[in-house]
């Protein structure tokens, strides 16, 4: 059996920027992240690291109804958007004869988060502890790792393969990859990925006992710093990314506007530590992404790095790329408004792409002073003009996941 090509029909994307690219990427322009220092998290005196990059405001669409929401936390809420965004921009939404064939089993969902909502999951908590709470028929079903994946699958009527993708950092890249090998290899024809992620003090807590979280509280502008010597750790954002991945010819006889070509996918893990990265299998899930898509590491015009601004992490993925691509431009853009966790492969693998479209690539920011001990690679210190025909998207997570995507520039012919 003969394999397909994927490539990439719609996008929906939410952050802290944004929702479209032209509105992110003035964001991007002007230099500024989008990090806060957040007075609520004073609650917790235990709690050093109090910054955050929240989306400024979100409410559900108006036409959403009480039905569909109540099984719906916020994390999901942000998956479903973005999915509708991302239909309607695929041109599927409003035209009956497409959205029915997907109906009928030739859409398939791959999507994940780091964690379901938290309220809900606080709920069981409290009922557990034999406290007042709010726990209902639907409690579980917003704090299943699945929530993201199934409600999306629900919501549109959705009847082909569903792939959770609950692997904290790699959940986005990861629904990406399942879903390009699931189109490539001739199962389904189409499929939306991606990950989202919501905001919860939990997952600050987390990384601060980690000694991981930035706790520049009154200098939030600074940080984080990705691979700067002055780095002192992430800080959590939020948003959500679904992209929609489709077999060329069955995307070219619908005629549908095409973004991007998907071509290499790499995963494998750690088997190490739980939360220290490794330099050689991260490399290794570089290489295997490049085996798939059958071109050299010379290839690769820009490198978008996972950059989380933790010290074993940055010198360890910097490491391996200088290793594998020599002196390639590489950037990221957790820089600008934070870790999202479960989004941020799915975000970060369409920011490649509108790049790699435009030829103008987003700088690193708050990167003054590089760390000798990061690997030599031309980390790009302001926005740059690259011809690229390959990039490469690079995100790895808790528990020694890698994954690599490489993503190739679509012309028309």
């Amino acid at each position: 059996m003969s394999e397909k090509r994927v490539v990439v029909t719609g996008i929906g994307a939410l952050c802290a920027f944004g929702r479209d690219w032209q509105t992110i990427k003035e964001k991007f322009r002007q230099g500024k992240n989008a990090v806060v220092y957040l007075p609520q998290l004073e609650e917790w005196s235990e709690l050093e690291a109090k910054l955050a990059a929240p989306l400024p405001s979100y409410e559900a669409p108006k036409h959403w109804s009480r039905k569909q929401l109540r099984s719906m936390g916020l994390v999901a809420q942000y998956a479903v958007d973005c999915a509708e965004q991302c239909l309607q921009d695929a041109g599927i939404l409003d035209n009956k004869t497409e959205l029915k064939k997907c109906q009928n089993g030739e859409l398939g969902v791959a999507a994940g988060s780091s964690i379901g909502s938290t309220p809900d999951i606080m709920d069981c908590g409290m009922l557990l502890a034999h406290q007042k709470n709010n726990f209902n028929a639907n409690t579980y079903i917003r704090i299943m790792p699945h929530t993201i994946a199934a409600n999306i699958a629900i919501f549109f009527g959705l009847t082909g393969r569903i792939i959770p993708t609950s692997s904290a950092c790699t959940s986005g890249s990861q629904a990406i990859g399942y879903s390009y090998e699931a189109i490539k290899y001739v199962k389904i024809p189409m499929m939306l990925a991606g990950g989202a992620e919501q905001l919860c003090p939990s997952e600050i807590f987390v990384f601060d006992k980690l000694f991981a979280a930035s706790r520049k509280n009154n200098q939030p502008e600074t940080t984080p710093r990705p691979y700067d010597v002055e780095r002192d750790g992430l800080v959590i954002g939020e948003g959500a990314c679904m992209l929609l991945l489709e077999e060329l010819e069955h995307a070219k006889a619908r005629g549908a506007k095409i973004y991007a070509e998907i071509v290499g996918y790499g995963a494998n893990c750690d088997g190490t530590h739980i939360t220290r990265p490794n330099k050689d299998t991260m490399q290794k899930c570089m290489k295997l992404a490049l085996q798939d898509a059958k071109i050299p590491a010379s290839e690769i015009a820009y490198i978008n790095a996972h950059g989380t601004a933790t010290e074993y992490g940055d010198i360890a993925e910097s490491q391996a790329a200088a290793e594998l691509f020599g002196y390639k431009p590489m950037s990221c853009q957790k820089s600008y408004f934070g870790h999202t966790l479960g989004a941020c492969g799915s975000l970060e693998a369409f920011f490649s792409i509108e790049m790699m479209r435009d030829e103008q690539f987003v700088p690193n920011i708050n990167l003054e002073n590089i760390d000798p001990r990061c690997g030599e690679v031309d980390y790009l210190l302001q926005e740059r003009n690259i011809s690229a025909e390959f990039v490469i998207s690079n995100n790895f997570a808790f528990g020694g996941v890698n994954t690599s995507l490489v993503l190739k520039r679509w012309v028309n012919n």
